[in-house]
């Protein structure tokens, strides 16, 4: 069944805007791709040692394999950059998907336990299967991600008044707590193979080669369009599912292919770059103050906000403590954490 043929309301709220905010809406889009291609630019060029912006570009148009700042660029920075990109951009628009589904401000696949369950999956997977491969860890973190999210919304909905924004955010932040304790057990239990992914269990896009860049980009792109596709239905059913169905959605149907691109997302960002917070949460609220409730509008604009989010965090982790640096993980949380406060302050009534 195809996105388009899950409902069909005619005059619903989900109907675009004027056309004069729609214009605006759509210019929009070339400036933020605009300042993603900056960001990226400056993530080839800061880091330990900073590289002029000239030599980047050569790097890119004119490659000298014995130039080691062409090296450098070509085999480190720029998969770096692109790994936060594509990570960035599949996080935001989760973290938009679940918001809208469960009418809960404060959905984040980070929050709501999901990417603690497929980070757990993907440590099972590495300790006691010795799977080290990208489509190794794709697969163990899609059934990580499936399973938790199921159980968060299982818990959630538990008791009087079905899945709350407050009880799902309880229900998500006990399992992410469970599933980081159990990972956390396996790693004392395993020190050595531990060490191993101990830097990518704290959220980091380094050292990703570009063939496998390229698998997860593909999974990323299936589940970015199967979430842009769902836009319309998305802002229908987060208006509440007495009216969606009202307006002749078929609930069912959007829940279970947004729940898949869901996990498709986050299992993913999960296999390349392992835990990282509070982008989903941060780039869909952010893009609401100019695009408004449009799920339509949300999403792409999440994912490229979130793209930029994600590559400007790695950016400040390489140059705040140089020549060390802090895996991206902890800058996005750094961010984050703040903003959640608000959210749970100002957002969440009940």
């Amino acid at each position: 069944m195809s996105t388009a043929q899950l409902s069909k309301p005619t005059g619903t709220p989900a109907a675009p805007p004027s056309g004069r905010g729609t214009v605006a809406r759509v210019l929009g889009f070339p400036l933020l791709a605009a300042l993603l291609l900056l960001v990226l630019v400056a993530s080839t060029a800061f880091g330990a040692a900073d590289i002029e912006p000239g030599v980047v570009a050569e790097s890119v148009t004119h490659f000298d394999d014995t130039n080691t700042d062409h090296l450098v660029i070509r085999s480190l920075r720029m998969p770096r950059a692109i790994t936060a990109a594509l990570v960035g951009a599949a996080l935001a628009a989760a973290g938009a998907i679940m918001q809208g589904l469960t009418r809960n401000p404060l959905a984040d696949s980070g929050l709501l336990g999901i990417e603690a369950g497929a980070a757990l999956a993907v440590m099972v997977a590495v300790l006691f299967l010795n799977i080290h491969s990208l489509s190794g860890f794709a697969v163990f973190a899609f059934v990580g991600a499936g399973v938790s999210g199921a159980l968060v919304y299982a818990i959630g909905s538990m008791g009087r008044g079905g899945p709350t924004p407050i009880k799902l955010t309880i229900a998500g932040a006990a399992l992410a707590t469970l599933f980081a304790s159990v990972t956390s057990l396996l790693a004392i239990l395993h020190p050595l193979s531990y060490n191993q992914v101990r830097f990518w269990m704290a959220g980091s896009v380094a050292g990703r080669e570009l063939e496998l860049i390229a698998q997860g980009a593909v999974y990323i792109l299936v589940g970015l369009s199967l979430a842009i596709l769902l836009g319309r239905q998305i802002t229908t059913l987060s208006l509440g599912e007495d009216l969606a169905r009202g307006l002749g959605l078929n609930v069912l149907w959007v829940k279970l292919l947004a729940a898949l691109a869901v996990v498709v997302l986050a299992g993913t960002s999960v296999a390349l770059a392992g835990p990282v917070g509070f982008v989903g949460l941060v780039a869909p609220h952010a893009v609401r103050f100019f695009v408004g409730l449009d799920y339509r509008w949300i999403i792409p604009y999440g994912a490229l906000l979130g793209a930029i989010f994600m590559v400007l965090a790695d950016v400040v982790g390489r140059v705040v403590l140089r020549p060390m640096e802090l895996p991206v993980g902890i800058m996005t949380a750094a961010i984050g954490g703040p903003i959640f406060i608000y959210l749970v302050r100002a957002k969440v009534k009940r």
